[in-house]
């Protein structure tokens, strides 16, 4: 049994964390972002702020002897009006790159979304302890994967043991953006994360710039890619650019070749692959945006719909087929003059055989099984072969 006496307290600094790009001190602690202050003074957008302040990817990662890890948090947990209590947010252990536990935080700060009403109200609550025991003894590598899609501000790291930051294991760098479907969406766990996954069968060190609902080809986005150090760079457009209704296909093409161009101003060799949508049948061949169902909300389930027209294409309107188009289109002629740069359907990924045995649970996001074949498929097509990132 560890006394007050007996546990070591650590201060949370960047030199033990990986995959956040900020790190704010607050009024508990300190909370990780995965966009710098620059980048998040430039939008105003709630749904964003929620996004980036979710830690997916984000991990504490430190070299031990200690055989108990205490870790206290104060998480935000959402709740969505109508719709079914969402399970407490997840932390993963791993002891030397091996699942050792895994473990939730009660309690803490409670955001409610009104889907219908379009407003979000957020109440206080108390900060929650984690406790890993029963540790092996002797020198070992410890990551705490922090939960993907609940807000975690982190309060105090205690160990029955000194820790110091983790060696660079001289991994590559995979730096990925992407929609809420990369950001984690309803994956079980935060290294069960399609990009989690992925990026454990490539063996590389993952930044997830997986931001849900935010994946819109914004200018302070490109820009945070273009500083961050990256051995591999893979971009996911279209999802968010429907379910936003955001612009037209004469404002699309033009946007993606800024965000590109934006990119390798900071990288101008390094494999860059631009993955466009997994299959998403009720927006393939219609617009966004997308809209609650609220019939299947009053019934207590979140579902979504397309609250879009077919015959609005015409006018310039995007769907997921428009976007693939495109995407490809682009992707062709800048490869002419830029051999680092890689094209992925996203239907290689999830497609309409997987559609038919997985479908997506609320209409628009993948469920844990889903996320381990994207994942797994994504491995594949990536890093082996012939892929981008061989």
């Amino acid at each position: 049994m560890h006394t007050e006496d007996t546990w070591i307290t650590t201060p949370v600094t960047a030199e033990l964390l990986r995959g956040a790009l900020d790190l704010e001190r607050t009024e508990h602690g300190v909370l990780p972002h995965r966009l710098p202050a620059w980048a998040r003074a430039q939008c105003a957008d709630g749904q964003l702020a929620m996004a980036e302040s979710q830690p997916s990817g984000v991990r504490l990662v430190f070299r031990t002897r200690a055989t108990a890890v205490e870790l206290e948090t104060l998480p935000t947990k959402r709740v969505y009006t109508g719709a079914p209590p969402r399970p407490d947010g997840v932390y993963d252990l791993l002891v030397d790159g091996r699942l050792a536990g895994q473990a939730s935080v009660p309690g803490g700060n409670t955001l409610t979304i009104d889907m219908a009403a379009g407003t979000a109200e957020q109440r206080p609550g108390p900060a929650g302890t984690l406790h890993f025991a029963g540790l092996p003894d002797g020198v070992k590598d410890v990551e705490i994967w922090l939960p993907h899609n609940e807000t975690t501000e982190l309060v105090a790291l205690r160990t029955d043991a000194p820790v110091e930051p983790a060696p660079d294991r001289g991994r590559r760098v995979w730096l990925h953006h992407g929609s809420s479907i990369s950001h984690g969406s309803d994956a079980a766990s935060p290294t069960t994360t399609w990009p989690a996954l992925a990026a454990s069968l490539g063996g590389v060190e993952l930044v997830n710039l997986g931001l849900g609902g935010s994946a819109l080809l914004d200018p302070f986005t490109a820009r945070t890619m273009r500083d961050t150090p990256a051995d591999l760079i893979s971009v996911k457009i279209g999802i968010n650019l429907v379910n936003t209704d955001l612009m037209r296909l004469r404002a699309f093409a033009p946007a993606v070749h800024g965000f590109l161009d934006t990119i390798r101003e900071g990288h101008p060799t390094t494999p860059l692959l631009v993955v466009s949508p997994i299959l998403c049948p009720i927006h393939e061949n219609t617009p966004g945006p997308s809209a609650p169902d609220l019939t299947a909300l009053g019934a207590g389930r979140l579902r979504f719909r397309a609250a879009g027209d077919p015959a609005e294409r015409a006018s310039g309107k995007l769907t997921l087929g428009v976007i693939r188009d495109e995407l490809a289109r682009i992707v062709a002629q800048r490869a002419a003059q830029d051999p680092d740069l890689h094209h992925l359907d996203g239907r290689d990924l999830y497609g309409e055989a997987d559609a038919a045995e997985l479908p997506l649970p609320d209409r628009l996001h993948p469920d844990a099984a889903t996320h381990r074949r994207i994942g797994e498929r994504f491995a594949e097509l990536a890093f082996t072969g012939d892929g981008a990132f061989r």
